[in-house]
């Protein structure tokens, strides 16, 4: 039985991460490949190798790629810094106060992660409009912050509760305002779970399709996700150049997954170990 098990395992492995590489294979080699070659042996290698569709993507008259990855960094950098600073100290508060009504309003939070984005959009752009924040960057940071915030504090708050309370008490002893002790003392500590954080969260933000097409609407730019939608034809589509969008579009976000790796399975394992 033992020995069945190790024989299958390791072919199902194999097998799922065929599974999830095919997509990427498809992309990799479609991109690489002249549109006539697409259509006629999707699946076979490119021969020969051709940067035509990186060009055509790259030197678009219109610049939608270089602008949506403007934009897609700007939304992105501006809201996992402000969600991860803002949860952090947020997760903070509710763990350590003692008042009666925190509890409630943590539940109260985090029965916000039970509530699809594309259920409050409508409610979002409202709010959004009567501010003056529709159509513009600032107002896609301010929706994300507002419908992410649950899931950091939900992150943060079950790390906080692992730290002992005694390394804060004594800066406070030793004179430490709130403040400089939660930036000083608290938050060094919380450097997993916030890698964590800005891992799960930044994937999110930069992979959000829905959100940045409705609040920034037509006229107002766009992100990569966005762009992608936008780059094929009414009525005839270059699979070339729509996959090296779809390449160039999902690089940043894995190179910065591949940067935060290591504090990412700290941030995962650190509450068991602790």
């Amino acid at each position: 039985m033992t020995s069945g098990f190790q024989v299958v395992r390791p072919v199902f492995a194999v097998a799922l991460t065929a599974l999830f590489f095919f997509p990427i294979y498809i992309v990799v080699t479609g991109m690489l490949k002249p549109a006539d070659e697409i259509q006629s042996s999707p699946l076979g290698l490119p021969a020969p190798l051709t940067g035509e569709n990186l060009g055509a993507v790259f030197g678009r008259e219109d610049g939608l790629f270089w602008s949506s990855l403007l934009n897609s960094v700007q939304i992105t950098v501006l809201s996992v810094l402000l969600l991860t600073l803002c949860s952090a100290m947020l997760a903070h508060y509710l763990v350590r106060s003692k008042a009666r009504w925190t509890k409630p309003a943590m539940l109260m939070l985090l029965s916000g992660l039970m509530i699809p984005p594309a259920v409050i959009l409508q409610p979002v752009t409202q709010v959004l409009d009567a501010v003056g924040l529709m159509n513009t960057l600032p107002g896609v940071v301010l929706g994300n912050v507002a419908y992410y915030l649950p899931f950091g504090v939900f992150v943060f708050a079950g790390f906080i509760g692992t730290v002992p309370v005694d390394i804060e008490e004594a800066a406070g002893i030793d004179g430490a305002s709130r403040l400089r002790m939660f930036w000083q003392v608290v938050f060094p500590t919380l450097r997993p779970a916030a890698a964590s954080v800005m891992i799960f969260l930044g994937v999110w933000v930069w992979n959000d399709f829905l959100s940045p097409l409705v609040i920034l609407g037509p006229e107002s730019g766009t992100t990569v996700t966005v762009g992608v939608y936008r780059s094929v034809g009414e009525y005839s589509t270059n699979f070339g150049t729509l996959y090296a969008f779809s390449f160039l579009a999902s690089l940043p976000v894995l190179l910065f997954f591949v940067a935060l790796q290591k504090q990412f399975v700290a941030g995962l394992t650190a509450g068991s170990v602790k």
